[in-house]
């Protein structure tokens, strides 16, 4: 059972859109494809794996790095024991192999583009869907049917104004979404509540609507929306500040009563 090819390439996701902190006008993502020599169902097995938007394609570390290290390693340090599979961890210990632990670096991206590649093709070699395989293997075979998800939006966008907002909110609760995002901190606190108020008016009521600053303020900024924020009983106030600014966030946790959400951009 090898790895016999690893193909990468970067495409654009470029859009007019933003949040409070960045653009998407240059905005690109990394999509790997980890070709194996198993067969199923007459046709070789092929795991799939991409970045999220936000942080750019990672080709070159891919290909300096990560790719080649995969490539040559030894068929049997990529196996699990009884060579029937893939071993997602031991892979992913060889494409951390020589690297210094720790740090808050782009890495942690290129490595994650490979591992959703491998867990793709673990799951395709056994039959079975990826949720099935992770729940044998880490929740003694107990699997959610049925999990949360909401609708991320809310973005800023030239010439969008509340009405479009509203439409906007309004379609994402006709395809079934029970809690919607939006962005804040692009605009003027006024003007964020005022675009918050617009899609309170569509979804019905702030358990179903919460809202993402992408780390945008410092702590005066990120108190006076908490603030401000407080009598909608938002269902999150996520990212206020730096997530590695653990002074900020720790006071903005106290200063705020409602849930908070951050994690998302912390690497290792």
């Amino acid at each position: 059972m090898r790895i016999v090819d690893v193909r990468e390439t970067t495409i654009p996701i470029a859009s007019p859109i933003r949040n409070a902190y960045i653009d998407f006008s240059k905005m690109t993502a990394s999509i790997a494809a980890v070709v194996t020599d198993v067969v199923r169902d007459g046709r070789r097995v092929v795991g799939f794996g991409f970045n999220s938007n936000g942080r750019y394609a990672q080709g070159a570390l891919l290909r300096e790095r990560f790719i080649p290290r995969l490539l040559e390693a030894p068929p049997d340090a990529l196996t699990g024991e009884d060579q029937t599979n893939f071993d997602p961890h031991k892979i992913w210990a060889q494409l951390m192999a020589n690297e210094k632990p720790g740090g808050h670096g782009e890495r942690s991206v290129a490595v994650g583009v490979l591992d959703m590649a491998i867990w793709d093709a673990v799951a395709k070699i056994e039959g079975r869907p990826l949720f099935r395989v992770l729940a044998d293997r880490y929740r003694g075979g107990q699997a959610d049917a049925r999990v949360f998800v909401y609708a991320a939006g809310g973005y800023y966008y030239p010439g969008k104004d509340l009405a479009a907002l509203q439409r906007e909110m309004g379609s994402y609760l006709e395809r079934g979404y029970t809690v919607v995002k939006m962005k804040i901190g692009g605009d003027t606190l006024d003007e964020d509540l005022r675009r918050i108020e617009a899609a309170l008016a569509v979804v019905g009521s702030g358990e179903r609507l919460a809202v993402d600053a992408n780390g945008r303020f410092d702590l005066e900024t990120a108190l006076a929306y908490a603030a401000a924020l407080a009598p909608y009983g938002l269902c999150w106030y996520e990212e206020p500040g730096d997530p590695l600014d653990y002074e900020l966030n720790a006071a903005v946790a106290r200063a705020y009563d409602a849930p908070l959400a951050t994690g998302e951009n912390l690497f290792s």
